[in-house]
């Protein structure tokens, strides 16, 4: 499939990040670009920035290219995998496109349910963030054929800065999961600093900016630590609860190959000890608050 003949691309699951790439796509696209949530107001606000509304998933199989933005393996599962979903509905040549932060499982279950049609699947999930999703610089690691990656590419372009190839199918995922590992575990690692720091006197507004002016800076102190320093999490970016779903995917993948993730099983309890104390539904950040209420 050349970029020449495609004719209509659509996206599925419209939420904090997947409505925005949904914008930057239709914006971007030469051609139109199909849009479906189950939620009415999300599919409107994409119409309202240049998408055309979905009936239902067999209205979403016309496109050639599909992708998809949903919270987790569950939803993805059952989108591609579930009877009448886009499996079952899919025709040669097609591409579907997973942008969710899933596992490597539901990406290779998805990848032969297609390939039994004669269609094709990436794994491209997403990092950075919801403002880099409004700006379209996301960073998207993409597991599947060198083929289909080449025809992908471009359109996946329209959402991201940085495009990254990383090998065949689930290898796009298992990037991620690293991705986030790390970035959560520096998250927590910056709450223990900040708790440490306050408490031995360095005023709380000063102990990032310090940080940040030596070799501990870092993409998690810049965009994580504000939110500690200031106490206000906010509740419309990635929430806890999805940070603790992709960290058992992370360690759930550590068990499978043999390492012993200690210290991000230490971050899964701590998280999971925010969402215990009802607060999951704000950014991760607020794991501080373990710290700063002892």
């Amino acid at each position: 499939m050349s970029d020449s003949s495609v004719e209509l691309i659509a996206f599925v699951g419209l939420g904090a990040m997947g409505g925005p790439m949904c914008t930057n796509l239709a914006s971007k696209s030469p051609v139109p670009v199909l849009a479906y949530d189950l939620d009415s107001n999300a599919v409107q606000a994409a119409v309202n920035s240049g998408s055309v509304a979905a009936n239902d998933l067999a209205d979403i199989s016309r496109a050639d290219i599909v992708f998809i933005c949903v919270p987790g393996e569950e939803q993805a599962r059952s989108i591609s995998l579930a009877k009448g979903g886009l499996c079952d509905r899919a025709r040669a040549g097609q591409i579907v496109v997973d942008c969710t932060t899933a596992t490597v499982r539901v990406n290779l279950d998805v990848s032969e349910a297609l390939a039994a049609k004669g269609a094709h699947f990436a794994d491209a999930p997403v990092a950075r963030g919801v403002p880099n999703a409004h700006d379209g610089t996301l960073s998207i690691t993409v597991g599947a054929s060198e083929e289909i990656f080449d025809q992908i590419a471009p359109w996946l372009g329209y959402m991201g800065s940085d495009v990254a190839y990383c090998g065949p199918v689930g290898t796009g995922t298992v990037m991620k999961l690293m991705n986030n590992m790390v970035l959560f575990e520096n998250v927590s690692a910056l709450a223990e600093a900040m708790a440490i720091a306050t408490r031995a006197g360095v005023p709380r507004n000063r102990v990032f900016d310090l940080l940040g002016q030596g070799s501990a800076d870092s993409f998690a102190l810049r965009r994580h630590g504000s939110f500690m320093t200031s106490g206000d999490y906010p509740t419309d970016r990635f929430p806890t609860t999805y940070s603790l779903k992709d960290l058992d995917y992370a360690l759930d993948l550590a068990s499978q190959v043999g390492v012993d993730a200690q210290g991000a099983r230490l971050v899964r309890e701590r998280f999971s000890e925010i969402v215990d104390r009802g607060m999951g539904h704000f950014y991760s950040p607020v794991v501080y608050e373990l710290f700063d209420d002892e």
